[in-house]
């Protein structure tokens, strides 16, 4: 068994954007509930949980996001944008999201653990440098890769994004960097309206981002056919030292906001392809972070099945879910990103 660790904390149930809102509080107690069960219970390691610094957050986000986020604390609403608003509690929690993210990874790179899942909110792929949108605050997963670079010292970071919706404000943080690969399956067009396939960083970074648009339906086989397709070769490719991440489980489904097909059985495939490029590349170090995901059930169910992958108690067989893929579907659109990415990834030609 692998030792994994959980960052779980319920100062992250505090954060509350109103009534009927669905990303609610209801998100997290129904996987803290699940890991309390008697067949999850001693299983996972807790990973302490410390507030981001104002030096860790500012080397993703601007002077004024930080301190207009700052300036919420103790106010009962504040509205962001249509979507994303602040209760009283939400900067406390923002800040410990990021940080318990960041710790997790610390322990990970120091073989404190093998591998982790930090379960937080608010989520965090959306927020901009300047802006926060799409339900998030700050961007965790984008501070946390920063922090592995300048604190950890590592050099090239692999961020792979399976939320349903595209992660704008992960992909603005890194797309001129060619030392952070950036790879994200998204429901297209869907919110926020970017992630097309031309989109594939600037200057040096240009290949460095890795978009795969979806249309409504794809499931557990098209998934892992893309994942083993695409994300595979790249991958080991680059040779990260490091992969992070973004954990969204509204491609459930069921999920009220989504349109795909991946169950619980998906989601352990797409942790076990991930786990086995970061056996190959840098010691099976993996760290997740949640992000979205909105079908109560589902949620603990898949991230259940998740946190059984990470701790070794489940190797799931990719190439069986594969075998369910409409071949012809996944051929298709796997030849279409080769076709925008092999001028810049010699394993794609």
């Amino acid at each position: 068994m692998a030792i994994t660790g959980i960052v779980k904390d319920k100062r992250f149930m505090n954060h509350q954007m109103g009534a009927y809102h669905p990303e609610s509080p209801e998100r997290l107690s129904v996987i803290y509930d699940m890991l309390d069960g008697a067949d999850m219970a001693g299983k996972f390691k807790s990973v302490p949980v410390r507030p981001a610094t104002r030096e860790e957050l500012l080397r993703v986000h601007s002077r004024f996001h930080v301190e207009q986020l700052e300036s919420t604390a103790g106010q009962e609403y504040t509205y962001l944008d249509p979507d994303t608003q602040t209760c009283a509690d939400s900067y406390e929690a923002a800040v410990l999201a990021a940080g318990g993210l960041c710790e997790a990874i610390a322990m990970v790179e120091s073989n404190s653990l093998n591998n982790a899942f930090a379960l937080v909110r608010p989520p965090g792929h959306h927020a901009e440098r300047s802006r926060a949108m799409g339900f998030c605050l700050f961007n965790n997963i984008a501070i946390g890769a920063r922090y592995a670079q300048d604190d950890l010292h590592l050099r090239r970071i692999l961020i792979v994004d399976w939320d349903l919706h595209h992660g704008n404000g992960t992909q603005h943080s890194f797309e001129d960097d060619p030392t952070i690969l950036y790879f994200s399956t998204h429901q297209y067009p869907y919110y926020p309206g970017t992630g097309g396939f031309e989109e594939v960083g600037q200057g040096r970074g240009r290949g460095f981002t890795v978009n795969v648009p979806l249309s409504v339906g794809y499931g557990d086989g098209e998934y892992i056919g893309i994942y083993h397709g695409i994300l595979s070769p790249i991958a080991l490719e680059f040779k990260p030292e490091l992969i992070l991440v973004s954990a969204g489980f509204d491609i459930y489904f069921g999920d009220p906001l989504g349109g795909m097909n991946v169950t619980p059985a998906g989601f352990a495939g797409l942790t076990r392809v991930i786990m086995d490029i970061a056996d190959e590349c840098c010691k099976g170090k993996v760290i997740l972070t949640l992000e979205g995901g909105y079908h109560l059930t589902g949620q603990s169910e898949s991230v259940k099945h998740v946190l059984m992958e990470l701790a070794g108690a489940s190797k799931t067989d990719t190439g069986a879910l594969m075998a369910s893929a409409e071949t012809e579907i996944l051929n298709h659109l796997v030849e279409r990103v080769k076709t925008t990415q092999r001028q810049y990834w010699k394993s794609l030609r």
